[in-house]
């Protein structure tokens, strides 16, 4: 039996950084598979997977596999289970998936499979920060924080104790009964506290009724920018300046932009940026499969909103919005 654990929560609330800070902690020889869902076209946090211990990473992108790509993960985990034997597999949700339908999704298989699979959790990260904006106006946190077995909150660390018992207000009317952890990325979770649960989740066919049309509220776009070409065929520059990559972001509107991922070459080398609500990091990687493009990323956010604030921002860097 191979269980499996699946991590949901919005845009940019630190899931991938949680799960990475959870492998250094499990046991010597812990075979842990993750399976990565990206709504967008550009694998990124999958290439610091792969620096990690995981015995595999493997990703489906381009769509949700709640949804426009239902069916996929079911195939995704057959073939995790053939090539690698796991003893556990963990699945890394897009942002803007409902994990209800994932669950049905693994009970099936567990019943297809005579309990080779169980679906032993559904964790749920909170964005601190940045939770009670976006649960005012997105159905999509309100489901993942209500059906979940374990809240993890996250960047609790950024705000003052009256603003955090605000959070927990917020959480504790949709969810009072789910327990609650404040964790971050440095630190990170104790394995302990996240593998075993063995959840009672959807174990009813009765709750498919909770299944909504969810990705109305978000829009994806792709950015793009190559190799700037002068008149005689040289390459000027085949990098951004850190400097004007940061003027960029800061005209960008968290209110309208949810989330920024994907590839910048730097003059330092080439760098994953992660942006999420103002805030951004940027992590060195040595890959070399971006044949020459200097950006490639992906944004999300609010409906045509988020398409007027990205070509401002793509204007600033003279890239291209697709």
């Amino acid at each position: 039996m191979i269980p499996i654990t699946v991590f949901t929560g919005y845009l940019g609330a630190g899931k991938t950084t949680i799960i990475l800070s959870l492998l250094p902690k499990l046991p010597k020889g812990y075979k842990a598979v993750l399976l990565k869902n990206e709504f967008g076209d550009t694998e990124v946090d999958s290439k610091l997977a792969k620096q990690s211990n995981l015995a595999a990473v493997n990703e489906i992108l381009n769509g949700c596999m709640c949804c426009v790509l239902v069916g996929q993960m079911k195939s995704a985990l057959l073939d995790i289970r053939d090539d690698f034997r796991p003893d556990r597999i963990i699945i890394e949700c897009s942002g803007s998936a409902f994990p209800a339908t994932l669950a049905f999704q693994i009970r099936e298989l567990e019943r297809e499979t005579d309990g080779q699979f169980k679906l032993d959790a559904i964790i749920t990260v909170i964005d601190a920060e940045n939770f009670t904006g976006y649960e005012d106006t997105s159905p999509t946190a309100r489901m993942q924080a209500s059906y979940s077995d374990l809240i993890l909150i996250n960047k609790w660390e950024y705000l003052e104790e009256r603003a955090l018992d605000l959070v927990l207000d917020h959480l504790n009317t949709l969810n009072d009964e789910t327990p609650k952890i404040r964790c971050n990325g440095r630190d990170g979770v104790d394995p302990n506290l996240i593998f075993g649960i063995d959840s009672k989740l959807f174990k009813d066919r009765t709750d498919e009724s909770v299944v909504v049309n969810h990705h109305d509220e978000v829009q994806t776009i792709a950015i793009f920018k190559g190799h700037p070409l002068s008149q005689d065929g040289l390459l000027p520059s085949d990098a951004v300046e850190e400097t004007l990559l940061r003027s960029a972001l800061g005209g960008v509107s968290k209110e309208s932009v949810w989330r920024i991922k994907g590839l910048v070459r730097l003059q330092g080398g080439l760098h994953i940026l992660n942006w999420a609500f103002g805030r951004y990091d940027l992590t060195k990687v040595d890959v070399s499969d971006m044949d020459g493009t200097v950006i490639r990323l992906t944004a999300m956010g609010e409906h045509g909103e988020v398409r007027r604030s990205m070509r401002r921002f793509c204007n600033e860097l003279q890239a291209i919005v697709v």
